[in-house]
């Protein structure tokens, strides 16, 4: 089973190189895609070389997965994150679940990584929304069939929960499995606001959402929201240049926030 792994990215310069080896290194056989939404830093010079096609198109994850997709020669998609650790046995999970033919794809469960207990509760309660209402969001790898993300025109180019509406959208025509393995991500949106208020209000977003919640309200919520974690990523950088600590390395790798809530 060949599988495509396509990587949208901006301004992911700090970040790429060492994803794309650590990627390879788990899936030495896939087809690795990266998707650059108009970086001007050095992430496209980067990726040369280590990816297997580097495209540039206009921003917005949706936007960008598609085009990567597009050009994607596997018989599986699977979309990555790049402040992403992916399990080793990330690959053989998904041709495992993809064995059953009435399963048209899936995700992984979702670990933020410093330990926090916030961050604890938050893995589980975004582990409930997928399993229970079917929301599943990009940082959680989602992958699925190339024929059924065709057959839904792939995501929809919305700021926001685009990866949720194709998750559903997925749902609704077969089985979708989410995976014992966890990736691990950075929290670094989280520890530019706060671990507690962040998880917070982005639990609140998501219950909006699967209610029903209009689309530009929660755009606007999350949009000002984000603004102001960009604010407080510039006054840690300017307040405490000297520190070292977790947190603080994970602020210095942060590029400015953009919509998608990582639950």
């Amino acid at each position: 089973m060949h599988v495509s792994i396509i990587i949208p990215v901006l301004n992911e310069s700090r970040l790429i190189a060492g994803f794309l080896r650590h990627l390879r290194s788990v899936a030495p056989a896939a087809e690795i895609i990266v998707a650059d939404g108009g970086s001007n830093d050095e992430t496209v010079d980067l990726s040369n070389g280590l990816a297997d096609r580097v495209i540039i198109t206009s921003l917005g994850r949706g936007r960008q997965m598609n085009a990567g997709a597009a050009v994607a020669g596997g018989e599986v998609f699977w979309f990555v994150h790049a402040d992403s650790h992916i399990p080793a046995e990330a690959l053989d999970a998904i041709e495992r679940a993809l064995q059953d033919q009435r399963t048209v794809g899936g995700c992984f469960r979702l670990r933020l990584i410093p330990e926090r207990w916030a961050y604890r509760l938050r893995d589980l309660i975004g582990d409930a929304c997928v399993s229970l209402f079917h929301i599943g969001l990009g940082d959680r790898g989602l992958f699925c069939r190339r024929e059924s993300f065709h057959v839904l025109r792939g995501y929809s180019e919305k700021q926001l929960f685009e990866d949720a509406d194709l998750y559903r959208a997925l749902a609704a025509t077969g089985r979708m499995r989410r995976l014992d393995s966890a990736i691990e991500t950075s929290a670094r949106r989280y520890e530019a606001q706060g671990p507690v208020r962040t998880c917070l209000f982005y639990g609140l977003v998501m219950l909006l959402y699967w209610g029903g919640t209009r689309r530009p309200i929660l755009e606007r919520m999350v949009d000002r929201f984000g603004y102001r974690a960009n604010q407080a990523t510039q006054m840690h950088a300017s307040t405490h240049p000297s520190r070292s600590d977790a947190t603080e390395r994970i602020l210095s790798h942060s590029t400015p926030l953009q919509f998608n809530p990582n639950l």
